[in-house]
């Protein structure tokens, strides 16, 4: 009997960690859609989250999960989704302004920012280690500006601050999710996302450094065309809710460590999506690669710094790109 239950937790666990990797690899092809998707950042994001929210709403679970939550506990999580609609409204506007790799290795930063922010946003105890993963960083970030186009420039600085966002609406999830259903957070966090970009829409073409270039505004009521429309619901079926059903599962069968590894590959499936398919190799020097090799050393080496902690909620991982900072 119990060989026969260690057979079945061997069989779990194998299982689990195909699962993950599946789910880093579907996360991965976020990048490549939001390039390949000819809509500008801010109508991408839009249709984006609002496919993902009409989606959550045909779940009853959802609906339970919100009329559960009090009115105060919802406005916390509106607040935390006008950062997330932030965050993917910047990635994707880095993706437009740069290219996908660029872009994936911004993620990467995520990481080494919540290290260093979550110490105050979370009330947790700062840590000098931590603090030396963000010094380990700098070095990889000199060597990937310097290694791509001029013109790209601009999409590292909005990707960095993309991943900033990341830092702290997570550190925020991580204070918060413990009091509500996470499908119900994250639809919730989603439509707030969606409305807030709705209200900012008529205000990025004010702003010279973001209207110039037309990486970001856009029409909203104007739908997108067949082969955008596609993109977009591969983007939210495929990018989002088929990870949510399937990080349920694996996550819950494999070590904090194994865990916390696996999703830092996203950045790295993400660059070997893009050089695979999109041929952006051809636009980037070795010197970028370099400072990328860098990056992703000191975010796989932050596992290492302290004890990793296990995911209870791995269905609000489909509100980050960093998918590891979303904890």
């Amino acid at each position: 009997m119990k060989g026969d239950n260690a057979r079945m937790a061997m069989t779990d666990t194998r299982k689990a960690f195909l699962q993950i990797h599946f789910c880093v690899l579907l996360w991965g092809f976020t990048a490549i859609l939001g390039k390949l998707i000819s809509l500008p950042a801010l109508p991408l994001t839009w249709w984006r989250m609002l496919i993902v929210v009409v989606l959550l709403a045909l779940m009853p679970r959802v609906w339970r999960g919100l009329r559960a939550m009090p009115p105060r506990l919802m406005l916390s999580y509106a607040g935390i989704g006008a950062l997330v609609a932030l965050h993917w409204l910047t990635f994707y506007g880095a993706i437009k302004l740069s290219n996908a790799s660029v872009a994936a290795t911004c993620m990467a930063l995520g990481t080494v920012f919540i290290a260093l922010i979550e110490p105050w946003l979370a009330h947790t105890r700062f840590s000098k280690r931590e603090l030396a993963l963000g010094l380990l960083v700098l070095p990889g970030v000199v060597l990937v500006v310097g290694g791509v186009p001029q013109g790209m420039r601009l999409g590292i600085a909005v990707g960095a601050v993309s991943a900033l966002l990341v830092a702290i609406f997570g550190s925020l999830n991580k204070r918060l999710v413990e009091h509500g259903d996470p499908l119900a957070v994250t639809a919730l966090e989603l439509g707030a996302g969606a409305l807030t970009l709705t209200v900012l829409a008529p205000l990025l073409p004010l702003l010279p450094v973001l209207s110039d270039s037309g990486a970001f505004a856009g029409d909203l009521l104007v739908p997108p065309n067949l082969r955008d429309t596609l993109l977009l619901l591969a983007l939210a079926v495929a990018c989002t809710l088929l990870p949510f059903t399937l990080s349920l599962f694996a996550l819950r069968h494999m070590s904090a460590f194994a865990q916390q590894l696996a999703l830092n590959l996203e950045p790295v499936y993400a660059i070997v999506l893009a050089i695979l398919l999109l041929g952006e190799q051809r636009e980037l020097t070795p010197q970028f690669y370099l400072g990328v090799a860098i990056i992703l050393a000191a975010v796989f080496i932050h596992p290492l710094l302290g004890k990793p902690q296990r995911m209870r909620h791995p269905e609000v991982l489909g509100t980050a790109e960093a998918k590891g900072a979303a904890e």
